[in-house]
Order: structure tokens, then sequence, then C-alpha cells
């Protein structure tokens, strides 16, 4: 039997069972476990994991586990620069888009408050999700973990918060996404580009009271929506600037 002895750093800890958070501990590992295998049975999603350093050398997750190793796993770094060691993915998306669980509405449309092409439907199953992932090169927000540990999902964010605008803060500031963001150009509704469009060809169809107010107006393809800069718009606006500041 293979015994190693791991540690986990930072936000991992919150995955681990009480008993093992914060401090090393050995582990009786399966016979020709991995380290993402061992990682994972530990409660840890593969996709919450930056960085591995196996007996203090850097490795990635099909790495062969052996009797006495000492496994250090870390989560993104935000301070230190680790690009000089091998990260257990190759490279990043090279587009941040997300698809989003049954549980995350709220969140997916945020989400595309923001500029974030965002995939949700709440009849989604794991597998479509997966698939979704992997089909699209789209990154994995969901609350549950066995569907962060499927073999297709390459990249994912286990969501902490329960709040839509506190998980939108967590997003944003777990994958830097304010570099990025390009609020107000797609529809909340139907996941597709806002354009621009001029008063003149919508006025007959709208309220009196926003025709005399307002003169810049977007609208949906899709949806056929027409969206102006009201007091709903105002407040997603301070949620953004929030965001930004």
């Amino acid at each position: 039997m293979v015994t190693a002895t791991f540690r986990f750093y930072e936000e991992l800890n919150a995955f681990l069972a009480p008993d093992r958070r914060g401090h090393e501990f050995a582990c009786r590992c399966a016979r020709a476990a991995t380290t993402k295998h061992m990682i994972e049975a530990l409660g840890v999603p593969h996709t919450e994991v930056e960085l591995i350093l196996l007996n203090g050398e850097s490795v990635d997750f099909s790495v062969l586990l052996h009797d006495g190793d000492r496994v250090a796993v870390y989560p993104k770094f935000e301070a230190l620069d680790v690009t000089p060691l091998l990260r257990v993915r190759e490279q990043p998306l090279r587009v941040t888009r997300f698809v989003a669980d049954a549980h995350l509405g709220g969140l997916a449309h945020l989400l595309r408050m923001t500029g974030f092409d965002t995939l949700y439907d709440n009849h989604f199953r794991d597998d479509e999700i997966e698939r979704i992932a992997g089909e699209q090169g789209r990154i994995v927000l969901t609350r549950d973990r066995d569907l962060l540990k499927r073999r297709g999902v390459t990249h994912g964010c286990y969501v902490r918060a329960l709040q839509s605008a506190q998980q939108l803060r967590e997003v944003f500031d777990r994958l830097d996404l304010v570099r990025s963001a390009r609020p107000f150009t797609l529809c909340m509704s139907c996941n597709e580009p806002l354009h621009p469009i001029a008063k003149a060809l919508i006025e007959p169809t709208l309220p009196p009271r926003v025709r005399e107010s307002y003169e810049r107006f977007s609208t949906c393809d899709v949806c056929r929506r027409v969206f102006w800069e009201g007091s709903h718009w105002q407040r997603m606006r301070t949620m953004v600037d929030d965001l930004f500041a």
C-alpha cells in the first residue's frame, strides 16, 4: 500500500475534512493512483488547482504516486509569480466565456451584463455542461464539486458565495476579469450582442415618459427588446462601477 503526505494551501483547505486543513497529513493511496485521483478523492476539484509540487518538483495531474511521496497543492496565485514553474494546464483559454449550472442563473445574467458570453439553462444536465465546456472552450461555473471533477471539464470555478452580486465579485476577483469586461454589450436574456438603434426607428413604440426623457437606445436582434439608461440601468451601472473600483 502506498502512503503519501499531502499539504493543501489557502482556499483549497475549504474542500478538505476539518482535521486535514492547514497542515500536512498522511494518506493511504489507491494502487496506481495519480495526483489527480488522490487530490479529488480528498475532496478538491482539479479545476481549483493551479500548481502541484511532488517532492519539491512541479508535476501535472497524470503522475503516479509512490510510497513516501510529499505532495503540495496550490490554488491560483494572487501575489506570487510562478510563471517559470510548470502549471497543471498547458495554457489558459484564449477567450473568457462561461457555462453556468442550474443554480447560478442570477450570476449568469450579471456576467452577461458585464459583457461575458455565458451560457445558462436551468435544464442543463451535468453531462451537457461537460460537453459544452469541452467543445466550446468554456469555463464551468458551479457550486457542485462533483461536476468540476468530471474528466472533460478542464477549466472551472467553484463558486462559494450564495448571493448573485457576491458571486459576481468573487468570480471577477478570482479570474481577474476587470481588464476584459465590456459592460452593457450583451443582452442579459439572450446572451447576444446589443447594438445602438436610432430613436426615430423605435419612437412610436416607446412609452411617453421614455420618449421624452431618453435619447440613447440599444436593442437585441434575437428578442427585439429595446433598452435605455433608466433607473434599472443606473443600478447596474453602480454595480459595475463598484467592480471596477
